[in-house]
């Protein structure tokens, strides 16, 4: 059994659930997520809770169970306090700029970087250089900052390139001398 799965979801106050036999929304003052839900786990409301049991005791459905309570607790998490990664850019002449709802990069490549941003994704840009990736679908936060960090990885010489704030970079020796 999963020990995360048997835990119950609390619902804070200001957050509503409407659940439905195999999809589940969630609305809270930072907008609305919506999930569906698999026929190998059931889903239960009390009045401030949500439960989530397996169908079956097979491995695969236990393993569903504490998947499924994750994401439906990053939903709620996701609908009152919202998520964000933190990305660094390091290197002469690097820096990201926001124009609407683009991202607009100069990565020391012969031409700018321009990337859309998925609808539900915020970016701030703070000295040109330390970028706040932000929304209320944590799986989507993280995408969009991996995707943004693929552009341009941390290179291991100099440390060139976008990276995680809290990322540590292992560096490697230069060229040995006589």
């Amino acid at each position: 059994m999963s020990r995360i799965g048997k835990k119950p979801v609390v619902i804070p106050a200001g957050v509503k659930v409407d659940l439905k036999k195999d999809h589940i929304d969630v609305q809270g003052p930072k907008g609305k997520l919506a999930r569906s839900i698999p026929n190998t786990v059931l889903v239960s409301m009390d009045a401030d809770t949500i439960n989530v049991e397996p169908v079956k005791t097979a491995r695969r459905d236990t393993a569903m169970q504490g998947l499924y309570r994750s994401l439906i607790s990053n939903m709620v998490e996701g609908v009152t306090s919202g998520f964000s990664k933190v990305l660094e850019i390091n290197g002469v002449g690097y820096r990201a700029d926001v124009k609407g709802s683009t991202l607009n990069l100069a990565l020391g490549y012969s031409h700018p970087i321009e990337y859309p941003l998925p609808e539900g994704i915020s970016v701030e840009v703070e000295k040109q250089t330390k970028l706040t990736v932000s929304g209320i679908d944590k799986e989507l936060v993280g995408a969009t900052a991996a995707k943004i960090r693929s552009f341009r990885g941390p290179e291991p010489y100099k440390g060139k390139g976008i990276k995680y704030a809290d990322e540590r970079i292992l560096r490697k020796a230069g060229k040995a001398g006589k």
